[in-house]
Order: C-alpha cells, then sequence, then structure tokens
C-alpha cells in the first residue's frame, strides 16, 4: 500500500469519527505526527476527546489543524485572546504562523494559558480558529534566542518539507524483506571528539552525532566523504545524543557510564533518551 492509499484510508477512518457536519480538508503526514486540516475547529476543540480516541484508535499522534480560510485577522486574534487568557498569565508576545495556522503565545506563567486539562486553549480556537502553541517569556532576554527563533520561522516552509519527507518514509511500506544493520565508525573511536557514527539498513540510513576534535589541527571533523555517506541529502536522520567522552566516562543523554576496571567482566548501565524519532520508526 503507498502514501497516498494509506492517507486516503486514514482520512476515511477519521472522517468516520467525527461529527457529521465537519469537514476534514487534507490529511498529512509531518515527521511522526498525523495533521489533520479542518475548515470547522471550534466544534472540534468543544471536545478534547475527539482528538484523545482518534490518536488511541489510529495509533498515531494526532495534530488538528484549522484550514487557513477559517482564520481569524491576527490583530483581531490577539484581542480575543486577551479577552480569554487571565491577566495573571502577563502575555507578552505572540507570532503567527500562517503556514501551520499556529499562533505561539509568550506568558510569564504559561500555565494559565493552557488552563484546566486545555480548556483555555479549546477556547482560544473556538474563538480565532488558530492553534495556540504556549512557551514561557524568558526570564532574560537574549539576543542569540531571538535570532535563532527568527531563524527557525525563516525556514519555516523548508522544515515543513523535511518534516513531510520524513513522515511518508516513517510510514511507507517495506520493500525489503532482509533485516540486517551495518554500523560505520566516522570518528570518535581511540579519541575524544569528533563522535560520528552512521548506522545502515536496508532501506534507512541514521547518522548518529557528528562532532569535532577541537584538539586536531588536520583531523578535526568526522570521515564524511567516505562513500557509505554519499549523497548527504538522502540520510534519513541526523541524530544528536549529547555524547561527551572524558576519558574514564561517557556522557550519553545526561547519564553516566562509569567504567569499571573488573577482570571479569564489565558492567555498563545506559539510557540513551531519543529526541526527535527512534530507530524502530525506521524500517
Amino acid at each position: 500500500m503507498s502514501v497516498e492509499e494509506v492517507l486516503f484510508e486514514l482520512k476515511r477512518k477519521v472522517q468516520s469519527k467525527l461529527p457529521p457536519d465537519v469537514g476534514v480538508t487534507g490529511l498529512e503526514f509531518e515527521g511522526p505526527e498525523l495533521v489533520i486540516y479542518t475548515d470547522d475547529p471550534k466544534k472540534l476543540a468543544d471536545d478534547g476527546e475527539i482528538i484523545r480516541s482518534l490518536a488511541k484508535e489510529l495509533r498515531k499522534r494526532v495534530v488538528v489543524r484549522p484550514d487557513l480560510k477559517v482564520l481569524a485577522d491576527p490583530e483581531t486574534a490577539k484581542i480575543k485572546i486577551q479577552e480569554v487568557v487571565p491577566k495573571e498569565a502577563v502575555l507578552t508576545n505572540y507570532y503567527f504562523d500562517g503556514e501551520t495556522g499556529e499562533v505561539q503565545i509568550e506568558a510569564e506563567k504559561p500555565g494559565l494559558v493552557i488552563g484546566r486539562h486545555g480548556a483555555t486553549l479549546r477556547e482560544i480556537t473556538k474563538l480565532i480558529g488558530w492553534t495556540p502553541k504556549v512557551v514561557r517569556t524568558p526570564p532574560v532576554r537574549s539576543a542569540t534566542i531571538s535570532n535563532i527563533k527568527d531563524y527557525l520561522r525563516s525556514v519555516q516552509n523548508e522544515r515543513k518539507v523535511i518534516l513531510r519527507t520524513v513522515g511518508r518514509k516513517i510510514h511507507r511500506d517495506t520493500a525489503s524483506k532482509d533485516q540486517w544493520i551495518r554500523i560505520t565508525t566516522l570518528g570518535g573511536c581511540r579519541e575524544v571528539g569528533r563522535s560520528c557514527m552512521l548506522l545502515s539498513t536496508p532501506e534507512s540510513r541514521i547518522i548518529i552525532d557528528c562532532g569535532v576534535n577541537v584538539g586536531s589541527d588536520d583531523s578535526a571533523t568526522p570521515f564524511l566523504y567516505v562513500p557509505e555517506v554519499y549523497p548527504l541529502n538522502q540520510i534519513c536522520l541526523l541524530y544528536t545524543s549529547d555524547a561527551a567522552d572524558d576519558l574514564l566516562c561517557v556522557d550519553l543523554g545526561g547519564r553516566r557510564i562509569i567504567q569499571k576496571k573488573i577482570l571479569t567482566s564489565i558492567i555498563i548501565n545506559a539510557s540513551l533518551s531519543t529526541h526527535t524519532l527512534t530507530a524502530s520508526h525506521l524500517h
């Protein structure tokens, strides 16, 4: 079954579970999420149980976004948000993303914007159509963070293309019957820094970490020129584990793995937290 056929079947299931007067204008995979576009987000906002039951039945992370034609004007939306959110939340900034139909709301007390079990967020969606996302106002304004946010917003379209490409890879049928994994070390072995490994399967390639050996002048970066890596634009995922090496232990995801020099055995306990996608998502 192709990805288009999977989406068609999912749309049929979603439509059968929604109220008859709620239309689904589109479905798309974005990363691990199934995004549902609707022309009547207000009715879905009235009953948060509908989306929870959909996610449970479809066994997918479901995100509902409004069709762009039903969104309120940003200036009008700001006024409506201020009417709904308690003044104690102290709203400090807004960012309206017309590509996703989401509005990012900065507040000193984000919990008051969310409300009990997300009740305030649903009320905002009913009034303005936009899907609210709440972030805490930084205690100290940072030019670096502001520049990063501005950059992320400037490449929003490119990011959406990447998410949709990855999403379709996650949900595609398995083409190969073979099940094997090959690990190629591209750096970080017998040295401190430039940790980098390539994990390959019959249908995917993942780079795990891409570090730098800051103490080297001629071999600072990983061996990204080897044939197994090229072409770079066909790498499925760059996974960063935040690994650091200090000779006697390795820091993986914030937890220490202490090397116990025991003649009979070496016991290693580790926990590696997955930030974006797990390898099990990729066939």
